[in-house]
């Protein structure tokens, strides 16, 4: 999948082109070889038609030029003192590698030819420097080209180039976010890059879904707590076609949505972790209500069919929670002209829609309890469900919705204080109605924390928690 060089990147590659290099000096000081200038020259400021013609023609003369050979050292590795001339070769063999697939496949041909470059990598910490830039920039295109899935790329060459990347994602400056963006998106060619990618999850998705969450609108602080409660600070408006809640340009939005619309193949492996870890089903319902363009809008629909398709038992009850199939059926009554949009928004509706035909109210109220954050939807304030189903809500999985309910309430919820309301409801029914099984809530601590929230700052919070605790007095009272 091929995309336009950022901006910042293009420039940069264009003045170090168009900078004179004092080469024979350099020959002069045994910089580098009369043969290696000769190789260098023959392919540099020509025509790419001849440029093509003289490397196919010599692929182990160029081979040796940039990764040497025991006894034979390449360019890069005489030049490494000089900065100009590393920054040169980088630039004049990615021109290289864009434009002649064969030379991938030739670097490759005497085994490791990573071991010149690695090292570059790690020139410096200062974002300001170009060689660690332009090296990643060399390895991106040689392993994309190649799709080479060898054990020097896979197991170290991968690993330390989405390191470096990661380190421009969570970089301020937008144009560097957008280039090591982009270059994740070339590497995300195959299953194995795509595990290796989700295997470093915390430096290679998380600062994406931040870069998301801040289109959202939401802040990181405790971002799930923003989005199932709507308070997110991202709105459509007259300058939203440019950039999105804190500052996200639109080509940064649709650049992070592609790398995760190719993460999702691996939905089988990825989805549920993808969702417990991130809140994805979530965060993409809010982004796609927000989208400000068709192409985003794809990619967000695209990225859920994926996952839920993939994960229909896990993700299908936390994208009804999400409100998203309502959003589906407004989405479908817009003017929509992309045929792949059109498909997928058809069979995500169609999924949606036989979920929802037989899904109870106690799967719902699972599914909701699941996701770690309650909201006041319908079940907790039906005295019928409650009657129906709090001996079923015990019982469920030897006690798992209990569990769950006691680690909620753990969690001093500063941003959304109505959960622990809600929690204490929950609890406060349980007890009424199946009153002979208080002992396995006070095992759990639920009759400790909510005596502990009879005291917190919320006047929700201490409301239900002392009608919950009212109902275990009064039970106790009953059987003295």
């Amino acid at each position: 999948m091929s995309l336009d060089p950022p901006a910042y990147l293009a420039q940069l590659q264009n003045n170090i082109r168009q900078r004179p290099i004092a080469w024979e000096g350099a020959v002069r000081t045994g910089t580098l070889t009369e043969d290696q200038l000769a190789k260098i020259r023959a392919v540099d400021k020509v025509k790419k038609d001849a440029r093509q013609q003289t490397v196919e023609s010599d692929l182990d003369g160029y081979r040796l030029l940039f990764v040497g050979e025991p006894g034979n050292p390449s360019v890069l590795e005489l030049a490494s003192r000089r900065h100009e001339i590393v920054q040169y070769i980088l630039v004049l063999l990615n021109d290289l590698l864009q434009s002649i697939p064969s030379l991938s496949k030739a670097l490759f041909s005497a085994g490791d030819p990573y071991r010149n470059f690695l090292p570059l990598l790690a020139h410096s910490t200062n974002p300001e420097d170009p060689i660690p830039l332009l090296t990643s920039t060399v390895l991106t295109s040689l392993m994309s080209s190649s799709r080479d899935e060898s054990g020097p790329t896979v197991e170290r060459a991968l690993p330390a180039l989405f390191s470096y990347l990661s380190s421009l994602t969570k970089n301020s400056d937008a144009g560097l976010q957008d280039i090591g963006v982009q270059e994740y998106s070339s590497l995300l060619y195959g299953r194995v890059s795509r595990q290796q990618f989700w295997a470093q999850r915390s430096e290679t998705v998380a600062p994406l879904i931040d870069i998301l969450r801040s289109a959202a609108g939401v802040g990181n602080g405790d971002a799930a707590s923003s989005l199932w409660s709507g308070t997110t600070t991202a709105a459509r408006s007259a300058g939203f076609e440019g950039s999105l809640g804190g500052g996200v340009g639109l080509q940064l939005l649709y650049h992070v949505l592609l790398v995760l619309w190719q993460l999702s193949f691996e939905a089988a492996d990825v989805g549920d972790d993808l969702d417990d870890e991130y809140d994805i089903v979530l965060l993409y319902t809010n982004l796609l209500r927000l989208s400000p363009k068709e192409k985003t809008t794809r990619l967000l629909v695209s990225t859920l069919n994926n996952l839920l398709s993939a994960n229909q038992n896990t993700l299908l009850p936390t994208a009804v929670l999400a409100r998203l199939p309502a959003l589906l059926q407004n989405l479908s009554s817009r003017q929509l002209a992309d045929p792949d949009l059109l498909d997928d928004l058809s069979r995500l509706r169609d999924m949606l829609d036989e979920y929802t035909k037989t899904k109870t109210t106690f799967d719902e109220y699972v599914a909701e309890v699941h996701t770690g954050h309650l909201r006041w939807s319908p079940p907790h304030r039906s005295a019928v469900f409650w009657a129906e189903n709090a001996r079923r809500i015990l019982e469920h999985d030897n006690g798992d919705l209990v569990r769950r309910l006691a680690e909620i309430m753990a969690k001093p919820w500063d941003n959304d204080k109505a959960v622990l309301a809600i929690a204490c409801n929950d609890v406060g029914n349980l007890v009424r109605e199946v009153p002979e099984k208080r002992s396995q809530l006070e095992r759990a601590g639920l009759k400790t924390r909510i005596m502990e929230l009879m005291g917190d700052k919320d006047e929700g919070v201490r409301w239900e928690s002392l009608k919950a605790l009212g109902g275990w007095l009064k039970y106790s009272f009953d059987t003295k």
